[in-house]
């Protein structure tokens, strides 16, 4: 009977090639485990590349066109004339459309801001607060159209405003036939329509904030103003932040309250970029122009979501 064994050399090659061979093994099912991964993102991808890298990709091109809307084949590239054409000498764009967004947007973010502050500080020392956060948040599932034309019948020389004011022994307001009132009357309503959304948050956002603090701050005999400014506002910063970016792009990109209300009038006194931008591409042919307004309006939201973000972070808040 023969006794075979193996040579040391022999030995030596199985014992090294075992790793190497687990080492592969794993290299594959992490590659299966990819791309099982990806089998599963493709529809969402799919649908972010239908939906907005190829929007995007050609409103990067008619930007930099010109096209009236029709024929693919009638696209006339002219570099940046688009862009400067908005700034040029004469146009409306930079002044008051741009400025007419930017007040727009700071307006609404001011009043939606400080009457959700106060409106959800004092929900939080009531009784049925559900209740009252549902009240505030119906103006949020209303639809604009009917909340702009409300309005718009409540701004009437006859309507309940001016009625209001009247029985004050105040005289009648065109609010937004005038141009000096029509811009902060349109202001109002959105800021109205959109502070039921920052009470939830806010809500939310004092419910975090441990009782005991107040405790303490009534220990030391603080009041309520001390304990308002001194406790509640900076623990509620990351709640103010989210609500200060989301009203801002909010304001930023307003369209149909504008357009139900005033219709950018009287004149341009509330014309803001999404409402012109509306304007050059269906109501003038001018594709290129709002392509290129809507690449401005994109810069001015990203700089003033990164300049809120900055003022917040040197406040001490890691957003």
């Amino acid at each position: 009977m023969v006794n075979a064994t193996l040579a040391p050399e022999t030995t030596e090659r199985a014992a090294h090639d075992k790793p190497a061979v687990g080492i592969r093994s794993r290299d594959r099912h992490r590659r299966r485990q990819v791309a099982v991964a990806y089998l599963f993102l493709a529809p969402t991808l799919l649908f972010f590349a239908v939906f907005l890298i190829l929007p995007l990709g050609f409103a990067l091109l008619l930007s930099m066109s010109r096209w009236s809307g029709f024929a693919l084949g009638d696209i006339d590239p002219v570099g940046l004339d688009n862009f400067t054409g908005l700034f040029a000498d004469g146009s409306t764009f930079l002044a008051p459309i741009l400025t007419n967004t930017l007040l727009f947007a700071l307006g609404t973010v001011a009043l939606a801001l400080a009457g959700s502050v106060l409106v959800a500080t004092c929900i939080d020392k009531l009784r049925f607060q559900g209740l009252w956060r549902t009240l505030y948040f119906l103006p949020i599932v209303t639809t604009v159209v009917a909340v702009g034309n409300v309005w718009k019948y409540m701004y009437e020389p006859g309507g309940l405003v001016n009625g209001v004011l009247n029985a004050l022994g105040l005289g009648s307001v065109a609010f937004l036939a005038d141009p000096d009132t029509a811009l902060p009357s349109v202001v109002v309503v959105q800021a109205w329509a959109s502070v039921g959304s920052a009470i939830l948050v806010l809500t939310a956002g004092l419910k975090s904030v441990p009782e005991s603090y107040y405790e303490a701050a009534a220990l030391d005999g603080a009041g309520p103003v001390t304990v308002f400014f001194r406790i509640t506002l900076p623990l509620l910063r990351p709640s103010l932040l989210f609500v200060c970016v989301t009203q801002f792009l909010t304001g930023l990109q307003s369209f149909a309250l504008i357009s139900v209300m005033t219709k950018g009038g009287p004149g341009d006194a509330t014309n803001v970029a999404a409402l012109e931008m509306y304007r050059q591409a269906f109501s003038y042919g001018d594709w290129g122009t709002a392509s290129a307004a809507a690449f401005v309006l994109f810069v001015v939201v990203l700089v003033v979501t990164l300049a809120q973000l900055w003022f917040f972070r040197r406040k001490g808040e890691d957003a």
